[in-house]
This record gives C-alpha cells, structure tokens and sequence, in this order.
C-alpha cells in the first residue's frame, strides 16, 4: 500500500450521498489491503523475549483468528447468513481497530450431496462409476426442464465430478460478489473450498493419522441408509418428520397353540424378524421369556427375549424385532446377541433371496418390490391367511430421515468407516463433555446442547459415504489369489503423496494394471463425509503441516463464530478432530446464532419457502441500512425480519453523513489539522505544543457523556455484545445531533477561546463516533473519514476513555448536556405550539426550577440562549419542583 493511497483525503463533498459506497469502497479495500492479515505482526511462540506464547486456554495478545463457517454453495445466501455473518464481521472489524492482526479468512463448503443434487438438478444427469470417462462430453448450455431430471443422462464419475467443479465455481463467484457487497473485511487471499487441493490433502491427512492412532476404524454393521442418494448417513444428520401410518396387529404362535398379538408399523419386515421382546418386569409375557414363538406366514421360529428399552405400555407390551426396522432394532439386536435376516436392499427395494432360514414360497410374493409395495402386499396376505387381527389403525408418528432427503431412511448392513466420538467409549465421551466445559459459549445456554448431544451418543460417527464429489478415502485393500480384499489391512499413502484418488491412483507398491486383478488391489470408492473436512477448517486454513509459521501464529483460533443447529455436527466434530490431533481445543470462543423469523414469527428455512433473499434489499436500501437491522439482533437470539428496522438503518446512515458534513462546515476539520502535522507519514502524530482543548462547560458535558458511551460499547464488543454497543453509540448519537450540535452551532461559528473549545470537542466528538459506528455501518464511516482524516476508519485506533478525557480541560458532567438538552427542547416545544419557525425570536424566556438546577443552567446560558434564539433569558428559582423555561412572545 503506498503512502499516497493511504493518505489521501477527499474533502466534504457539496451532496453527500450513501449511492456508490459499496462499489467504490470496496475496491478501494481490495486494492489496498485494507483487511489483509499481516502475519509479521503476530508473534511465534518462544520466538523472542516478547514473543506471547499460547497456552492450551489462552491466546497470544497480538493476534485475533477466526474460524469463519464456510457457507453451502449449491442454493442461494439469503438473509439468514446475512444476519450471522454480519455479527461476526464486527467482531473482526473492532478487534482489527484494538490492535490485532486479525486472521479473517472464508471458504466455500463445496462438495457432498448438495452439490450433487443441484448438479443433477440444472443438468439433468446422474452418475454411473462403470461408465468410461468421456472427454468430448459437455453438459447441456441451459437448465434442462423435468422431463430430463426424471429421466437423467448417465455420465462417468469424471464427468459428474467436473461438472460439479464448475458449477461450484460459478456459485462461488456469486457468493463472494454479494459478501463483498455486505462489506465483510475478511481477507479474500485466504479464500479456500472444502473440495479444494489443500481441503482434500489436510482431510486425508487427518484420517490417515486418525487410522494409525486406532480413532478410526472399518466395520460391517447396521447402517441409516437414504435411498434416494444411495448412501449412509450419520447420527448427527438425522431429523424426525412426522408421516402417516398404520398400525397392524399380527399374530404370533406361541407354546401350546398360545396366542401372541404384536402391533407394527412395518409389517413388510416380518421375514426379517428375529425375535419378540418384552418390558423384564411385564408379568403378562414372563413365562415366555425365553420360549420360542413362530410368525405368522412364513411359520419361522423365533425366540422371545426381555429388554428394558421394550415399553409395556406401547402397542400390546411386545414388540418385534426385525434386521432392521429401526434404531430400536439396532439396539435389541446387539444387546441380545440376535440373529441377521436383511430383506432390504441399497435400493429400498426387498431383496430377491429369502434370508437364511425363510422360506422362498411365501416370500417370492415380496421379492423385488419397494416398501411400500411389499407392505401392501403382505398385509393382503396376512388377511387372507387370517393372521392380521382387526384392520390397521391410522397413525401419524416420527420418522428419521436424512435432513436433506426426501424418502425415509432404512437401516441396511453395509462396511463403512467410523471415527470414535464417545458413543461407545464412556471415558472418550467424559473427555469431550470436559472439552466442551472449557470451551467459552456466548450466549452460556447454548452449552446445554452440546452437553445433551455428546450424553445422548448412540454409536460412533459415520465418515465415509456412497456418493462420488468428496474427499476420496485414501486408503486401497490388497486382493488375495481369489480376488478377494483384505479389508482388516487397509493400505495407506505416505503424507507427502497427498491429496490421493484411490479410484484413480494405484496402491502404494503397485501399478495401475494390477487394479482389481488376484494379487493386486483395490481402492476405497467411498468418500468422506463433508463435515469429515469441515471439521479441520482451522487446520485447512492455518497452514497445518504446510504452512507451520502460520500455524504457530493463529491456532487455535480465537472464534468460531456458526449456528446452533449445527453444534453437533461442525462444532462437535471440530472439536473432537483438534482434541486427537493436538490435544486442545481449536479455539477459545464459540457465539452462536439465532434463528431469522418471519412476519408470523415462524423459522425462515428454505423448506418452507419463506426465505428473502438478500441482493435486493441491498441495492435499495444499501448495505449499511442491512448490517444495521442484522446488528439489532444479539448472539444466541432470534430475530424477525423487518424491512422497516432496515428502513430506520438508512436513516441514521443518511443522518451520519450529513450531521459530519454540518460539524466539519462548523471547522471540526480545521481544529484537528491545527493539531495534527499535515505531513505526507501514513501515521499522524500531535504536534507537541498543540492539543485538541475543549475548554466550555457544555463542551466538556457532551464529551464526558461520550467518554461513558466508549466504555459502555468496548465491554460489550469485548462479550460479543455488538448490539448493545451499537444501542449505546446510537442513543448518544441522536442526541449530539438534536441537542449539542444545536447548542453549540453559533459558538462555533465565531472565534477566540469558546468557539475553538467547541470545534475542538466536535473534532473529537465525531472521529470517536465515527470509529465506534465502524463496525457495524463500514461504508458510511469510511466515507466520512475519508473527507477528512488519512488512512482507513478500519485500521484508525479503537476509540479509548483517555482519548475522550484528554481532549477534556478539567471534569464534565454528562448531567449538564442533558440539562441544556431539556431546556432547548421545551423552548422547541413552545414555538411548534404556536407553529413559529425555529428561527423564531424569544424575547423574553424565564426558567423556573430548583436553585441547584438553575445554578448548573447558568453554565451554559449563553448557548441556550443563542440556540433558542432568547433575547433574554431570566432566571427563577426554586418557583418549581423541575426545569420550566417559559417562553414570551
């Protein structure tokens, strides 16, 4: 940055205006840096006697990082990331102004189903991984219409992943024209994508070492399965949807023709049932226990178990256990050591064989059909053989589905990889339950949710997936002389090789023509779960293993800014990644987000189609005006939306321009070049024998007042308390505008000692509010800094108590503005009442009140008395118990 950008001032223009400022400061900022992380400015730890080492709990004092959510690029931003990414850009900004080199960096969370979907979506195709790579193929030139995504194109795995690539980077260059637009000040040099080279090599990196350490492991097991995307699915991605059913009431052949009625919502499961299970304590089932019953239509023996999970009190007091119906079954099938008999396929369709054990004549009927058909289908059947008792009884009841899915989840058994989170590990689940206890939540009640989803961990979490744009598995399985993989000795790259393709690449040792041939090997065809990436973000974009200077100086991080609905799944697994990898937490501070409302006070959620977009709102009423209304709303609270807050936001944009154009005409400007050096040094320095000086009564009164709104608006920056801060600045405001700048406008425009005292505190008054107002309102601040001031708003100091005390000759009493304040308006009031012009002569005004309180107006009568236009202004006292000013005409 030279020193000629630095420096330059562009003097009040004749018609300020807020059209423009986005375009022109924000390429401004780009050109010169204005938000770019100096990392010479942040030590190393052990680096130097002054060198600020970090702790496991503490943070270097000179740096200030944030682990910035990288938003989903297949769909649209709308005002919800409005709302959250503007409070945590304030925190930067102010922090940025206290001193710190802030690390502010964003990415992009590109890969995983939503961008598969969307692909699928605009282009209609799918992918098929046994078709060849077609490198002649491309994609149709517009979206294609319903037809097509019905009846989608197949194309390579290659092919779907390039077209997923550039439809990403098409998204991407949308997203950062609109968070540019908004005046986000992170540092666009450290833009990332969680598909990126480096996202793909840091992923890998921690699961090879995951995989060496033991934390992750291989296993076949029951799996949540989402049929439509063909792949498994986490705990963590779960979401009960209420959906019609029916229940339906079997019968059972116990011991000696005994009769054992089940009620079911999954009647279709029957061939995979494998036990009964009922309360230990249900003295109806306790002579069963232990017996053997058989099912009805396929005449199957099972056994009859006890389990406290079973509810006596749901259905008939039995339940049955099929492989699998639901997590239930999970449960009951591994506790009680049951057998496996799996009817439903990958598809969601019911496989061709009968299970072991089943036999083939009554199940052909339910080969090869979907779920709901083959539920249609046996429960016919159990009609006509007499084993349904009654007709179903309709219920509506929750069903798990994957939260981006659109078809109930099945429970499949499939091999897949699973990293250890506490779900089956009591003493790993006390350790990240104390994790979280170190962890500094803002607002404290969002701990409660972390707390219950770590305690309430069912299983390990599931990292790999089915699908194709991801992060690939790096690891590849060795053939023996049958052709069969050796799953239990997983081949893994060395870390300089990464990022790897299994698909692709061929297994460290071997060649590409030994790929799937007796004696060669495999590779895995999985990928990772995104938030198996999304969980390193600190580790991404701090250099882990790449860059270790940058890593020293800003992990962990200070921030990790995000929504509540995701702490179980990107701050928990971020939290879980950093404690394995290096034994802290990855940052010291979490603020989460509440939810935007509508008009009806209902959660804006794309699913219900009552989401706003942002773009427009900003180019009507600009940016500022929109950080302003997302300002209003605290950390951890939701907010409604409401254009009319937007509409107020503009005001006091507008109100700001202008009251600086009308205090700077008064010669704020010319007070401060008095005491400044006019040279060309990007840094100003007082000149040694001149000090702003407010020296007046009422001068001293406003800045004292502001002295206690500075301190009122760091502590509340300091706890992530940014709307306080602005409640605070702006209350002070309105009444410099209304009040002071009123009372002191005619002393300023003369000379000697009075009128210099007040230039000297409306030079002071308004670069103090110009920085406090920065963060949150940044085009408007830098807009009016520029006229008169060198530099950037965003890199001046954060305003201080002693800055405002020491332009103050003496004390103020901030009771005294107020006094005068309350004084004008009432002689205001009484020329509205006879509808005068405020430029109305008084001739005579006498102010009635305690003698202490007339006494304190006498200093500052004489700028009452030029603001009211008072030819004389007579004193009164003790004629009332408050201020009266009476008004002669």
């Amino acid at each position: 940055m030279t020193d000629t950008a630095r420096t330059a001032r562009a003097g009040v223009p004749e018609r300020p205006s807020l059209d423009g400022l986005e375009d022109r400061w924000a390429q401004r900022w780009q050109e010169e840096g204005t938000y770019a992380f100096d990392r010479s400015k942040a030590t190393v730890p052990g680096r130097g006697a002054a060198a600020d080492a970090p702790s496991r709990n503490g943070r270097r004092k000179d740096v200030y990082s944030i682990d910035t959510p990288p938003p989903t690029v297949s769909g649209e931003l709308h005002m919800g990331h409005v709302f959250s990414y503007t409070h945590t850009d304030t925190v930067a900004r102010y922090q940025r102004m206290r001193g710190k080199a802030v690390f502010y960096p964003i990415g992009w969370d590109d890969n995983g189903l939503p961008t598969e979907r969307r692909v699928q979506n605009v282009y209609g195709v799918r992918c098929d991984p046994a078709l060849a790579y077609d490198p002649v193929w491309r994609p149709p030139a517009t979206p294609v219409d319903d037809a097509a995504r019905r009846d989608p194109t197949p194309i390579s795995r290659r092919n779907f992943i390039e077209l997923c690539e550039r439809l990403t980077v098409a998204d991407e260059q949308v997203f950062e024209a609109l968070w540019r637009r908004l005046g986000l000040s992170v540092d666009w040099s450290l833009t990332y994508t969680t598909i990126g080279r480096m996202a793909r090599a840091t992923s890998q990196r921690a699961f090879v070492r995951n995989l060496r350490r033991g934390e992750a492991y291989q296993a076949e097991a029951p799996t949540l399965w989402d049929v439509g995307f063909a792949t498994a699915v986490a705990q963590a991605e779960l979401e009960d949807r209420e959906r019609p059913g029916a229940y339906h009431r079997l019968r059972f052949v116990g011991p000696g023709g005994r009769e054992v009625l089940i009620d079911t919502t999954r009647p279709e499961l029957l061939p995979a049932c494998v036990a009964l299970v009922c309360h230990p304590d249900d003295e109806r089932y306790a002579d069963l226990v232990g017996a053997t019953v058989r099912s009805p239509l396929f005449d199957v023996e099972v056994p009859v178990r006890a389990h406290p999970l079973a509810d006596p009190a749901k259905g008939t007091g039995v339940a049955m256990v099929c492989t699998f119906g639901d997590l239930a079954d999970v449960t009951w099938w591994r506790d009680l050591d049951l057998d496996t008999r799996v009817v439903v396929g990958r598809d969601g369709r019911l496989v061709s064989e009968p299970p072991a054990g089943v036999p083939a004549g009554p199940y052909a009927a339910l080969a090869g059909q979907t779920v709901n058909g083959a539920r249609r289908e046996i429960v016919g059947m159990l009609a006509d053989a007499g084993d349904l008792v009654g007709e179903p009884r309709p219920v509506t009841h929750p069903v798990k589905f994957y939260e981006r899915g659109d078809r109930p989840l099945e429970i499949v058994s499939t091999r897949q990889w699973y990293l250890r989170n506490g779900g089956r590990d009591a003493d790993l689940r006390a350790t990240l339950l104390a994790r979280g206890a170190e962890l500094h939540w803002v607002p404290a009640h969002m701990k409660h949710r972390y707390d219950n989803w770590v305690g309430g961990l069912t299983g390990d979490w599931l990292v790999s997936r089915q699908r194709f744009f991801g992060v690939p598995v790096p690891v590849w399985y060795r053939l023996d002389d049958t052709g069969e993989p050796d799953w239990a000795r997983p081949l893994t790259p060395d870390e300089s090789a990464l990022p790897v393709d299994p698909s692709s690449d061929p297994a460290p040792g071997f060649d590409e023509s030994q790929r799937g041939r007796p004696g060669g090997f495999i590779g895995d065809p999985d990928v990772l779960d995104t938030w198996a990436t999304s969980s390193l973000t600190p580790q991404i974009v701090g250099g882990w293993e790449t860059d270790p200077d940058l890593f020293a100086r800003v992990f962990p991080m200070d921030l990790r800014p995000q929504g509540q609905e995701i702490i179980r799944t990107w701050l928990f697994d971020s939290v879980v990644r950093s404690h394995f990898e290096h034994g802290v937490l990855p940052w010291r501070d979490t603020v989460l987000s509440g939810w935007i409302l509508d008009p009806d006070h209902k959660k804006m959620a794309k699913s219900k189609g009552n989401v706003v977009t942002p773009l427009a709102l900003l180019e009507q009423h600009g940016s500022d005006a929109v950080r302003y209304w997302a300002a209003s709303g605290k950390p951890g609270m939701d907010l409604a939306f409401d254009p009319a807050q937007i509409k107020v936001g503009r005001r006091l944009a507008t109100k700001l321009l202008n009251a600086s154009k009308f205090a700077l005409g008064l010669g704020a400007a010319d007070a401060l070049r008095a005491v400044y050096d006019n040279s060309s040094s990007a840094r100003l320095t007082p000149r040694r024998d001149l000090e702003l000086s407010a020296t007046a009564p009422l001068d001293r009164a406003m800045l004292a007042e502001l002295g206690t709104v500075v301190s009122a608006a760091s502590t509340a920056f300091d706890g992530y308390d940014h709307t306080a801060a602005l409640q605070a600045t702006e209350a002070f405001f309105w009444r410099f505008c209304d009040d002071y700048i009123e009372l002191v406008k005619e002393r300023a425009y003369g000379t000697g000692a009075a009128a210099e005292s007040a230039r000297a505190a409306l030079a002071s008054a308004l670069s103090v509010q110009l920085r406090l107002f920065a963060p949150v309102l940044p085009y408007v601040t830098e807009e009016i800094w520029s006229w008169w001031r060198y530099g950037s708003v965003h890199r001046a100091p954060w305003p201080t108590t002693y800055e405002v005390a020491r332009t103050i000759e003496g004390t103020g009493e901030p009771a005294l503005l107020r006094l005068a304040g309350d004084a004008l308006g009432q002689v205001r009031r009484a020329k509205s009442e006879r509808k005068l012009s405020m430029k109305a002569e008084v001739p005579l005004a006498e102010a009635l009140g305690p003698a202490a309180l007339l006494e304190q107006l006498t200093l500052v009568a004489d700028d009452l008395r030029a603001a009211g236009r008072i030819g004389k202004l007579d004193l009164l006292p003790d004629r009332t118990p408050e201020l009266v000013i009476a008004c002669a005409f």
